[in-house]
């Protein structure tokens, strides 16, 4: 899909991430979670259980609008995916955990597909 500027040229219209081969874990522990390190070890648990032996790809922290890797959302300014997520998935992640409805959000790779 693309759309039409006002100086008559054509854009691409910003396309929502493609997740379709990763899987999605969505929590949402009461009470909330206080802090990153503590979404990061349910996250990594998460992980734990459900493919092994894993890589933690990328992450994103709202409460305090960090990401990593660092920066990788500021060549996505017009897009409709974070950086972080580009990367991900684009560097094999397998499993996203969200938690607290995209406060904390972690992409994972199994080890298994780094061979």
């Amino acid at each position: 899909m693309s759309e039409k500027k006002s100086d008559g040229s054509v854009c691409p219209i910003p396309q929502p991430a493609d997740l379709s081969k990763v899987d999605q874990v969505m929590l949402d522990p009461q009470p909330a979670l206080a802090d990153y390190l503590m979404a990061m070890a349910l996250a990594n648990h998460e992980a734990d259980q459900r493919l092994g032996e894993h890589m933690l790809l990328s992450w994103y922290d709202r409460d305090r609008d960090f990401e990593s890797p660092q920066h990788a959302s500021e060549c996505h300014q017009d897009s409709a995916v974070p950086g972080y997520v580009d990367y991900g998935i684009h560097h094999g992640a397998r499993l996203m955990v969200d938690i607290h409805q995209g406060r904390f959000v972690f992409f994972y790779l199994p080890v298994g597909d780094l061979e």
